[in-house]
């Protein structure tokens, strides 16, 4: 039964938060907000939700060790899996501003999270509001460009008009509420089977939120980027996965610790190393070319299976 309470969390998560998409970006339309922004908050926020609702349920219910590994294991996911899945497809390309920028600071903030969580073996009350004012300005920066940007090419912003379809307010609302119930009843049915599953087979909620519960929680952002690998849009799909992973560490970390302090074990020290070793190694697979072919693709994709592998046998 906890299976299918499993598997029936993770279709709500990940419907919930497509609902979520759909309603918020239309009334962001209809109130005039350049898509560009919509793209980099909205669906970001989007495809980040279902880890939001299962790490800070996780904290609501003193399961922190999820909540961190569920974070971890998802942001190694989106560098590797989805990454490499998509480099199997198309090569991907990144912009060498996302390249001066954005991928750097996701790895600044994955080492500042490291540090936290080394310094005392907790990320507390403070570091999560730390985290959370780091990603109000992150978030301030992100939409100062977009304006910019909308006014250096506003002839590109009535080409993307018709690519956003605009619902009636009522349905937006609808959708909007529906996917919040949907995000947080799945986040709770996740949190609940995945811990007690944990419990009959002795595994501990580390491994089970590094493995079951992140591969669930990133099918937004495999299934996004994957699209978006399919129909060429290369540079958004590494992008989204980039500020996925940020949005991760910041807003859900951040809101977690704010909530209830976590505390961090040697295997979280060790995995949060192995993730800014592997945003590191994307980042140089990045720096040559400006892209990720595939034999980087298939690489990567051989680096994560080492890795679950060892997760298994530690």
């Amino acid at each position: 039964m906890d299976y299918v309470l499993l598997v029936i969390g993770f279709i709500l998560l990940i419907k919930g938060a497509d609902f979520f998409v759909e309603g918020s970006a239309s009334v962001a339309r209809k109130l005039k907000v350049p898509s560009f922004i919509i793209g980099m908050t909205i669906v970001a926020m989007g495809t980040s939700a279902p880890e939001c609702a299962v790490s800070v349920t996780a904290s609501l219910k003193n399961s922190n060790a999820l909540a961190i590994s569920n974070v971890v294991g998802s942001n190694i996911f989106n560098l590797m899996v989805v990454c490499g899945v998509c480099a199997l497809l198309v090569p991907l390309t990144i912009d060498m501003s996302t390249l001066k920028r954005e991928f750097p600071f996701s790895i600044l903030v994955g080492l500042l999270l490291l540090g936290f969580g080394a310094w005392g073996m907790k990320v507390g009350h403070i570091d999560g509001i730390v985290l959370l004012v780091i990603f109000a300005l992150f978030l301030f920066v992100m939409v100062k460009d977009a304006m910019k940007h909308r006014k250096e090419a506003g002839q590109i912003e009535e080409a993307e008009e018709e690519e956003i379809k605009i619902l009636p307010m009522y349905q937006c609302i609808f959708y909007i509420l529906i996917g919040v119930v949907a995000i947080v009843g799945g986040g709770d049915l996740v949190v609940d089977s995945a811990s007690e599953i944990a419990r009959q087979f002795g595994m501990s909620q580390t491994l089970i939120g590094l493995t079951i519960v992140a591969c669930g929680t990133s099918l937004p952002e495999l299934v996004t980027s994957f699209v978006a690998a399919r129909k060429n849009e290369v540079d958004m799909a590494l992008g989204n996965v980039i500020g996925s992973n940020i949005f991760n560490i910041l807003l859900i970390i951040g809101i977690a610790a704010t909530i209830s302090p976590i505390a961090v074990t040697m295997e979280n020290i060790i995995d949060l190393s192995v993730m800014s070793a592997m945003s590191l190694l994307v980042y140089v697979f990045t720096l040559r070319d400006q892209k990720i072919g595939k034999m980087q693709g298939a690489l990567m994709l051989l680096v994560y299976v080492g890795y679950i592998v060892y997760t298994c046998v530690r």
